[in-house]
């Protein structure tokens, strides 16, 4: 595409301002309920995760944080936090996100904060308030929620008795952070739980952080929706209603599946960055939103994949912001649906990638990443050092 100096200037500080973080467990060996697919380079401890996820923030320049799993990522606890902020910074990253885990103990084989074992529901929250620690410590502003809370038989639980345990326990844990620390509420309408997950979509979320207090917001993983969804619209009603807190990045073809960004539907994603960019041009200013990706793959090479989902989002995120906003605004006051469509279509069509690749080489970067990396030799030094431990990892179920 042509584009004027203002235009430039306009996509540049676009890209400047866009960040996504990358997720520590998406550079280890990870599994499918059937078993684990072991790949010679993954990382086998969380320095490496952090060390290759340096490499993707030093060849994009747009993934400045990690998001951690407390237990896969802090087998100590606190006392892990100190020595990962030094590995961080030797990778030129920082924690990002935390992510507790009360899905994995035996314990939660009927719910966490919504199990009717009041003795487990208090296990959970502890837990939880200890990753509120190390969110602290770590100097994370998000605490990232996901509950894999629900049932499989009608009649098995009180939905309502489980709502109001997720109500107190999402308060205690809201009670328990100060400063600019804020905890995302995370929704998903199925799997684990079969007949009903007790934050089954974005209207549940949205009343239970509501209920739990002003620093809670949603968490929108694009993965986690019914075929067909209007997600934009989610995201739209969200935005409106300042309580979007985040996203996980992902793509499907059926349901919750950890593809790469755009790979399925680009258009979708490109849609859902046009509310948020639309959003912003009205206002006048960004929303604050943590833009993550939730990705973990079993057969491609997880340091390239990482790299083509930043790739993808820094060029989706960039076609949404050089819609003609003001154009777009005027054809729906007029109600002309041909010109509004077309506006959305000719920026989406729009090949951005030389201007990407401008603004690469103006901040140092090399313009193409993913061929910057495999010239690096990173990979090849990785697998050397990695493959004897990946190879004793014997195929389990995950």
């Amino acid at each position: 595409m042509s584009t004027s100096s203002s235009q430039q200037e306009h996509a540049f500080r676009a890209l400047d301002a866009f960040a996504i973080e990358l997720p520590s467990w998406g550079f280890a060996n990870t599994g499918t309920r059937f078993g684990k697919f072991i790949q010679p380079a993954a990382a086998t401890t969380t320095a490496e995760k952090f060390a290759d996820a340096g490499q993707v923030h030093r060849f994009t320049g747009c993934c400045p944080s990690v998001a951690v799993h407390v237990l896969w990522d802090f087998p100590d606890g606190l006392a892990g936090v100190e020595p990962l902020r030094a590995v961080a910074a030797d990778h030129g990253v920082a924690i990002g996100s935390i992510n507790p885990n009360v899905f994995q103990d035996q314990q939660y084989k009927h719910g966490s904060f919504g199990s009717p074992d009041a003795a487990v529901r208090e296990a959970a929250l502890r837990h939880v308030l200890d990753c509120v620690d190390i969110q602290n410590a770590a100097g994370s502003r998000d605490l990232s929620l996901w509950f894999a809370d629900g049932t499989n038989f009608p009649g098995s639980g009180s939905i309502r008795q489980r709502k109001q345990w997720f109500t107190e326990g999402l308060r205690a844990t809201h009670d328990a952070l100060s400063g600019p620390m804020r905890m995302l509420v995370e929704y998903k309408p199925f799997e684990p739980a079969f007949y009903h997950t007790d934050i089954a979509d974005w209207g549940m979320a949205l009343l239970l952080a509501r209920a739990a207090g002003p620093r809670a917001r949603v968490l929108v993983d694009t993965g986690h929706h019914y075929q067909a969804q209007n997600i934009e619209q989610i995201v739209a009603w969200l935005l409106d209603e300042n309580m979007l807190g985040g996203f996980h990045f992902n793509d499907r073809r059926y349901a919750d599946d950890d593809l790469t960004l755009g790979s399925i539907d680009p258009y979708q994603v490109f849609r859902i960055f046009h509310e948020i960019c639309y959003f912003t041009w009205e206002r006048g200013a960004a929303p604050d939103i943590a833009y993550m990706v939730d990705q973990s793959h079993n057969l491609k090479n997880k340091i390239e994949e990482m790299i083509q989902t930043a790739m993808n989002a820094q060029e989706l995120y960039l076609k949404a912001a050089l819609v003609d906003h003001a154009a777009l605004a005027a054809a729906q006051a007029r109600a002309d649906l041909i010109d509004a469509e077309e506006i959305l279509r000719t920026a989406f069509f729009a090949d951005v990638r030389p201007l990407l690749r401008e603004w690469r080489e103006s901040r140092g970067l090399h313009p193409e990443p993913l061929a910057a990396f495999r010239q690096s030799g990173y990979l090849d030094r990785i697998t050397a050092a990695r493959a004897e431990r990946n190879q004793g990892a014997v195929s389990s179920y995950a």
